[in-house]
């Protein structure tokens, strides 16, 4: 056989199903094809590069090692060059006329089993025929680097055989011209080839020109050594990656090796426009391999609590699928997570202990995301509970740990109290704090909607553990009334006609009506009864459920106060039938505490008991 002959050849595999799927099934997007053939051209050129540390003996040592890029808008054609190892006669038929090796029967085989493209696990070596998703045809003319060998030409039109023949190619190297098909022509725009490099391949460490000029970036940030980075470098690289003007609260440079392979820039963000349950779709840190971008928008690497974490990961241990456009699940992806997930943590720790106010501004745009994770995450628990922040009865308006509230609990305190409520307003003028308030025992406020969802996983810390003031069983001490004279109260059969007039006027809206030995300077409180279900979860599914109703709660009466004697009063004076006034105020008392809880279904209905008791207090006598 002489040099001149073409000779055709079969491809080793059904080629022509499998090319149909990988040009049509595989991809989410065809712009990835150009990064398939950077990726191959800078192997070609590590590969060269780790030849020559130890083999001056091959074809054009001096040659610069890179990637040029050129397009012919007449033709429809994008050319592909690089100075990379090339190929052999013998290399290119392993290479290019066997996709995928004994893969490719596995690969077929799943897919007649229903299986997604995105879900088949495997390294099929097929990325380079995702050419012919944009390719009427590809020419790719090669010379190895192997002083004595010849180059030649490999073509394909995507179908059952290919052509291989003698070129007279006389660098090193590969050289891949692609045809585009008619409606692919966009990728014979500048403009076009420029922005897909800047997306997927901006840090490959070899230049990409195209029409002299260098395209790529080249430096990943992330593979440097963090001790040479200044940290300039990282803000601009995160307004880089994020488009954020702002700085980030703080950067997390990882760079490790053991148990895996990490190389990893995480940014804590300076503003969020959303909440945790307000979920972006686009969130995810940016996943690399070798420096190519994979996934844009990667899920798998922190636990979905830290999905407000910005920045990249490259790893050479990250198994990808046949596309290389998602990752597979294994042991590996668990490390990472693992590690990044306590590196964060860690940062947010030190953070919270080295500089207060900075992590007070974390606080109140990300807290609300720690308390979904210790709501959601028992295994990194301990971690997240110590990063939460409350305000309290004792704090002005400033943060709490649970560790300083413990700190500063007395001797005798055996419990972290805290209440739920809608707003700082409504809390601080509970009733339940009476108690409290007296005896300056200090209560966390806890007043955003995932609370009560949280505090259902946290029941204790350091072995204390944490109280509901609104309980029905909650036990305290007789309060001293200051003062050398106790308040006057009622008898017992006074307070019972106070108690059934309750009863008659509200019926099953309560589930009972019974004396506080708590309150102090209010009239009445409502409790959750001993039985009652999930009380804590009540605020978020009333939020969550359009139609959600509350169970009856239990009204204490405090008997001192003198709303509650007058009542009495009323009550007495008016035995023989019911007192307008007496009621509505009972109804006003019950509105009252119901607003404070956040659940009056109806504020407008108070407005005319309101004026009707206005009209009965000025009226004269």
């Amino acid at each position: 056989m002489t040099q001149e002959q073409t000779l055709s050849l079969e491809f080793k595999t059904e080629v022509q199903q499998l090319l149909n799927i990988l040009a049509n099934s595989l991809y989410t997007e065809r712009e990835i094809f150009l990064r398939e053939l950077v990726s191959n051209a800078s192997d070609a050129l590590h590969r060269i590069q780790f030849e020559m540390l130890t083999n001056r003996d091959v074809r054009d040592p001096e040659a610069a090692l890179e990637i040029r890029l050129e397009v012919d808008g007449e033709a429809n054609t994008l050319t592909i060059t690089d100075t990379g190892i090339g190929m052999t006669r013998a290399e290119i038929i392993e290479n290019l006329g066997t996709i995928a090796h004994s893969g490719a029967a596995a690969f077929l085989k799943s897919m007649e089993e229903g299986q997604r493209p995105a879900d088949i696990i495997g390294q099929f070596g097929v990325g380079f025929y995702s050419v012919f998703m944009v390719a009427d045809h590809v020419q790719v003319t090669t010379r190895s680097f192997q002083p004595n060998a010849e180059a030649w030409t490999w073509t394909s039109h995507g179908e059952s055989t290919y052509t291989l023949q003698p070129a007279d190619k006389e660098t090193r190297g590969t050289e891949i011209i692609v045809y585009l098909k008619e409606d692919a022509s966009e990728f014979s725009s500048n403009w076009r080839l420029e922005q897909i490099i800047k997306k997927h391949s901006n840090f490959v460490s070899f230049p990409i020109t195209l029409e002299e000029r260098v395209l790529n970036q080249q430096t990943a940030l992330w593979r440097e050594a963090p001790q040479e980075v200044e940290p300039e470098r990282y803000d601009e690289f995160y307004r880089q990656i994020t488009l954020e003007p702002e700085k980030p609260l703080r950067h997390i440079h990882v760079v490790t090796d053991a148990p895996v392979n990490i190389r990893s820039l995480l940014f804590i963000p300076g503003r969020w426009e959303l909440g945790p349950l307000q979920l972006r779709t686009d969130y995810g840190l940016k996943l690399y391999s070798r420096k190519i971008l994979i996934q844009e928008h990667n899920k798998d690497l922190l636990p979905e609590y830290l999905h407000f974490v910005e920045g990249v990961v490259d790893s050479e241990d990250i198994p990808l699928n046949i596309s290389r456009e998602t990752i597979q699940s294994n042991r590996a992806v668990r490390q990472i997570q693992r590690a990044l997930t306590k590196r964060v943590l860690k940062e947010l720790q030190d953070l919270a202990e080295e500089d207060a106010e900075t992590y007070d501004r974390f606080w109140r745009t990300f807290g609300a995301f720690i308390k979904q994770g210790v709501a959601t995450n028992p295994v990194h628990q301990e971690e997240l509970v110590d990063l939460l922040r409350f305000p309290s009865s004792r704090s002005g308006g400033a943060l709490v740990s649970l560790d300083e509230y413990v700190g500063r609990m007395p001797e005798a305190q055996e419990k972290l109290y805290f209440i739920l409520g809608e707003d700082m307003a409504s809390v601080a003028a509970s009733p339940h704090l009476d108690y409290f308030k007296q005896h300056n025992v200090e209560v966390l406020y806890m007043v955003d909607p995932l609370d009560g969802f949280m505090i259902q996983m946290l029941q204790t810390y350091k072995e204390k553990p944490l109280q509901n003031v609104d309980a029905a069983d909650l036990t305290l001490p007789e309060i001293d009334e200051p003062g050398d004279k106790a308040p006057e109260t009622l008898d017992e059969a006074e307070f019972d006609a106070v108690v059934a007039r309750f009863r008659e006027v509200l019926g099953d809206r309560v589930k009972e009506v019974r004396a506080s030995h708590m309150l102090r300077d209010s009239p009445c409180r409502l409790v959750s009864p001993e039985s009652g279900p999930e009380r804590e979860l009540q605020r978020v599914r009333r939020l969550l459920e359009k139609d959600f109703e509350a169970p009856p709660k239990i009204i204490e009466l405090n008997r001192k106060h003198p709303l509650i004697r007058n009542l009495a009063a009323r009550i007495e004076a008016t035995s023989k039938g019911a007192d307008p006034v007496v009621d509505a105020t009972i109804e006003q008392l019950f509105a009252n505490l119901l607003i404070l809880e956040g659940s009056l279904p109806n504020p407008s209905e108070m407005v005319p008991r309101i004026l009707a008791l206005l009209e009965a207090a000025t009226r004269s006598q």
